[in-house]
């Protein structure tokens, strides 16, 4: 659409006539999701970052605070450590994880507290060695 609004006329009333006359040619007749309701996500509020948030999740990435994320990855490092072959490996896991632990502990990053303290890794191999016992 190239043309500009004339002078005088009502810009509702001219708007309108240019649709009427895009869907008399048939320019709306094939767009995409013709028919169909609209996606979930358009019936929440505004938000700015609505693209970025829809292109992170087509892509597989998600965003957690530093804290949130390392709650994540020790909750992670506990099951592996679970599903580890050896003592040798649970301790290595846990001893890695707790080093994380620490560092956040003693220089928090922002965002919501941690709330985790360091494993105890004797504890962590008694249960990995219980869990090997019974099965």
């Amino acid at each position: 659409m190239t043309e500009r609004k004339p002078p005088g006329v009502d810009f509702e009333s001219w708007v309108d006539k240019q649709i009427r006359e895009a869907d008399a040619r048939g320019e709306f007749a094939a767009l995409p999701g013709a028919g169909k309701p609209l996606p979930g996500e358009m019936e929440s509020t505004y938000d700015e970052l609505w693209w970025v948030k829809r292109k992170m999740a087509r892509e597989g990435f998600s965003v957690l605070p530093p804290t949130l994320a390392l709650r994540k990855e020790a909750e992670d490092a506990l099951q592996a450590a679970a599903d580890a072959p050896s003592e040798r490996v649970v301790r290595r896991i846990v001893e890695e994880i707790n080093i994380k632990i620490r560092d956040v502990m003693f220089k928090p990053p922002p965002g919501p507290p941690l709330g985790l303290k360091p494993y105890d890794v004797e504890e962590v191999v008694r249960q990995w060695r219980e869990r090997r016992a019974e099965g």
